[in-house]
């Protein structure tokens, strides 16, 4: 089956209006001449969304996401932003389950499950990241983490049609070290894998799976070019407006 490709940045606490006005200015005008039929997404930190879907009203190639989102609805919870608000605003995508939300905020797979939930019933789609860190990996216990990232992450929810399945191998985010291509490959076969076994064949081949964790020009053809591999969740290389382009169309190719 045909998984169009989809590349997504996380600029994580990085860029306020102004810098993501600047990158655009660069950024847009290499899209508009670019070939390729990719999904592009960009997830800006809260106050910079209004600013990114203001700068890209009318644009269809570049879609906007949020990083994070609170799995209420309204009420006394402080600090909190909820999906509703969002959407408002612009944003089209929410990344769930980051590695950094699990580590350091202390995210559960129960909260992670209710977060994807709530967002896609506003009519938004998640971003569901999964991934193992280097001690489990060398434990092991690769498949059991995954296998339960995902059954737990994906708990009661019935269809996966709106849903971006993002594996990030907690190991390589940020620290330059990235899977080969063959283990990336294999680790999103079983993850597909993991996904039939709890929907259908059918839904796993349709569910998009990106990879994500130290993505830069130079690595991302081969990455991407892999059958399992449908896109890519960028960090760090996604902060230039050339890197990140530099991916994109070294990933179409």
């Amino acid at each position: 089956m045909s998984r169009n490709l989809i590349v997504a940045a996380n600029w994580k606490l990085n860029k306020g209006p102004a810098e993501a006005e600047a990158f655009l200015d660069t950024f847009i005008p290499k899209v508009d001449a670019f070939a390729g039929s990719a999904d592009i997404v960009i997830a800006a930190p809260f106050v910079t969304i209004p600013a990114l879907a203001a700068k890209l009203a009318g644009n269809n190639r570049i879609a906007v996401a949020a990083q994070n989102c609170s799995e209420q609805e309204s009420g006394a919870f402080t600090g909190e932003i909820s999906t509703a608000m969002l959407k408002e605003v612009g944003a089209q995508y929410i990344i769930t389950g980051h590695s950094e939300r699990r580590s350091i905020y202390g995210e559960s797979d129960a909260l992670i499950n209710a977060k994807n939930k709530k967002i896609l019933a506003e009519g938004l789609k998640p971003i569901f990241c999964i991934g193992e860190t280097l001690e489990e990996r060398e434990g092991g216990q690769l498949e059991s983490v995954l296998r339960t990232q995902i059954t737990e992450g994906l708990k009661d929810i019935d269809s996966l049609e709106d849903v971006v399945v993002a594996y990030e191998p907690v190991w390589a985010i940020g620290t330059g070290v990235t899977a080969t291509a063959e283990q990336a490959q294999d680790t999103q076969k079983f993850v597909r894998s993991v996904i039939a076994e709890l929907y259908d064949q059918a839904t796993a081949d349709a569910v998009r799976i990106q990879y994500g964790g130290s993505v830069k020009p130079g690595n991302a053809g081969e990455l991407l070019g892999q059958e399992d591999i449908d896109g890519a969740l960028v960090g760090g290389a996604a902060l230039e407006a050339d890197s990140f382009f530099g991916i994109l169309e070294n990933s179409a190719q």
